[in-house]
């Protein structure tokens, strides 16, 4: 096959180690993490790219991205499928599984998490960010969410309880890749957890569902969206579904 892989840059080392493996030829093109922070202007840049890579003779358009705060929701891809892990941001990709996610979820949710490519990757002023630190649209889409499953009220109190937590984080894990010396990034990382107090971890990455996504094993941890159909959150395990699917 000949796939298209549009990617957030944070994946850049992983995915195209995993390109390299791939049997298929991957052309890899990079966005700009920093458009996480408007999920509307994402979702338009991304739907753009993705109109004109349908018609350039590619057989799917693979998305290097989760739900990402609702920016995928939405889009679609003429003529040819549209992949997608389901996922609801890149740290399950860097963590192999969403069970392994689900997992260090609950141990620690208070958890910031970093990656050298993100690292790599900050802006002048940006060096406080980490993976993992929701933006305003991410916490309204929460929000959204929890309305629509469970009613305003229980919202609200759902809200309150994981502000407790979100507002004091107790961890910063640096996702190691293996793939290059890191050295600097996790040093970074360590002075940033020291200077807050918090418990410091190194997790080694696991690149399974990256390899599965750029080898074509599209099995029940991706999204095969076919032609013309549209990415729907649904608010279950699947984490999305394509327009028409029950949710």
């Amino acid at each position: 096959m000949r796939l298209k892989c549009l990617a957030c840059e944070v994946l850049a080392r992983p995915l195209y180690w995993s390109a390299a493996q791939s049997p298929h030829e991957v052309d890899i093109e990079l966005v700009e993490k920093g458009l996480h922070n408007q999920a509307d202007g994402l979702r338009t840049q991304l739907q753009t790219k993705i109109n004109t890579f349908s018609r350039e003779g590619y057989d799917a358009v693979v998305l290097g991205y989760g739900l990402c705060g609702r920016a995928t929701a939405g889009l679609a891809a003429a003529g040819i499928p549209l992949v997608i892990p389901r996922a609801h941001d890149c740290v399950t990709l860097f963590l192999g599984s969403r069970e392994r996610y689900n997992r260090e979820f609950l141990n620690c949710p208070g958890t910031y998490w970093c990656s050298q490519d993100y690292f790599e990757r900050q802006s002048d002023g940006d060096h406080s960010a980490m993976l993992g630190l929701g933006s305003e649209a991410d916490i309204q889409a929460e929000y959204d969410r929890y309305v629509e499953k469970y009613g305003r009220e229980n919202a609200d109190y759902l809200m309150e309880k994981m502000g407790a937590w979100s507002k004091y984080y107790q961890r910063l894990v640096f996702l190691d890749s293996g793939l290059a010396d890191d050295s600097r990034a996790r040093k970074y990382a360590h002075e940033q957890a020291e200077r807050h107090g918090w418990q410091f971890e190194i997790i080694n990455m696991d690149i399974t569902l990256l390899r599965q996504f750029l080898e074509g094993g599209w099995n029940d941890n991706f999204l095969v969206a076919l032609p013309g159909k549209a990415i729907v959150e649904t608010h279950d395990d699947d984490i999305m579904c394509t327009e028409g699917e029950p949710e």
